[in-house]
């Protein structure tokens, strides 16, 4: 570091994204982008807006905020929208959080969360997962503080149910539990219509999982209008164009064109229960994934040899060096011939021990 860099951020341990290589063609396992492009009516309105980019976008994103509003049932004065949920999340994190209300979620989730703590200089609690990868609303129960649960769990893939997250929700009014669905569209249920009945409840979802835009950077948050006033603040503190116009315009395409999203999330799932049978039948232990990704592991082989290995073939997946973890990989659900690619390296590799 320079030597003009703030003690502040000093000792701040930066999150470490999943590779983009370059140099190489992979079979692109490692950060849980989709597989199938956006749909024609996404193209296309980039191309329209491509020509306006002299001029600042909306602030307040209306025509896409009335857009997500329509498509879930909810007020427009509900919904936020952002450059990314991790845009969002951060606002959550700085507005939501202090020395009184400290961070809460659990030890193995989601990377960002304990960065976004730390960036913010907010106090954290990481909350065990069970021995299996499974989160007990129990063990949130006398904790005080602003809940971050990641609904499927990253990288767990391992889903709540809403009946439960509701449980949390009544237990404890006093607390706000901000409910991070980035993969709720593989198959768990998503908590966003209860934000009618309970103001201590954000969602938190993004374009770029199941709806194709991981490069867009788009993301939005629904709660009660009270939050969302509240991030807002944030917002036009920060960056009132967060959004830009293209983003945006692919945005109200994608919602338009839900059909076409649905059809690629429901692949996805039919791969994912392929290759966790293949994966079982090659003797990994697999968790009950709900999301576009498996989180896996094998006594034949290292957590990270697994990923070497298959990175020498040309197979890219995430292996994470953390103690109750490291025995694992976590792996992208792609499309068919992908995933069969995956499956036909690894025996390749279980051969050749």
């Amino acid at each position: 570091m320079s030597r003009f860099f703030t003690d502040r951020f000093a000792s701040l341990t930066p999150y470490t994204p999943g590779e983009q290589p370059q140099e190489r063609q992979y079979v692109k396992l490692n950060t849980n982008e989709s597989p199938y492009p956006p749909s024609p009516g996404v193209l296309r309105a980039v191309g329209q807006e491509a020509g306006r980019l002299q001029l600042y976008s909306d602030p307040e994103s209306k025509l896409l905020t009335a857009a997500i509003a329509g498509h879930y049932g909810v007020k427009a004065s509900e919904v936020l929208v952002g450059n990314g949920s991790d845009e969002l999340l951060n606002f959550a994190f700085m507005a939501f959080c202090d020395e009184e209300h400290p961070a809460l979620f659990a030890d193995i989730t989601y990377g960002f969360y304990p960065v976004f703590a730390e960036l913010n200089r907010v106090p954290y609690v990481e909350v065990p997962l069970r021995g299996d990868f499974t989160l007990s609303k129990d063990d949130y129960g006398q904790l005080n503080g602003t809940v971050f649960l990641a609904n499927p769990n990253a990288p767990t893939g391992i889903a709540l149910s809403s009946a439960e997250i509701e449980a949390m929700l009544c237990s404890r009014p006093d607390r706000l539990h901000v409910i991070d669905e980035a993969y709720v569209d593989f198959g768990a249920e998503s908590v966003l219509p209860l934000i009618k009945r309970f103001d201590n409840l954000l969602v938190i979802q993004t374009f770029s999982k199941s709806r194709s835009m991981a490069g867009a950077r788009l993301g939005f948050a629904v709660g009660c209008e009270g939050l969302i006033r509240d991030l807002n603040t944030l917002k036009y503190s920060t960056n009132p164009y967060n959004v830009n116009r293209m983003t945006s315009a692919a945005g109200v395409a994608a919602i338009a064109e839900n059909d076409y999203y649905r059809e690629n999330a429901a692949r996805i799932i039919e791969n994912r229960n392929w290759t966790r049978e293949q994966l079982m039948n090659l003797g990994f232990e697999v968790t009950d994934s709900r999301s576009n990704f498996l989180f896996a592991r094998t006594d034949r082989v290292s957590g990270n040899e697994l990923y070497l290995r298959l990175k020498e073939r040309g197979v890219l997946v995430r292996h994470f060096h953390k103690d109750r973890i490291e025995d694992y990989v976590r792996i992208t659900i792609g499309s068919r011939d992908q995933m069969e690619r995956l499956i036909a390296e690894i025996r390749t590799i279980f051969d050749a021990a």
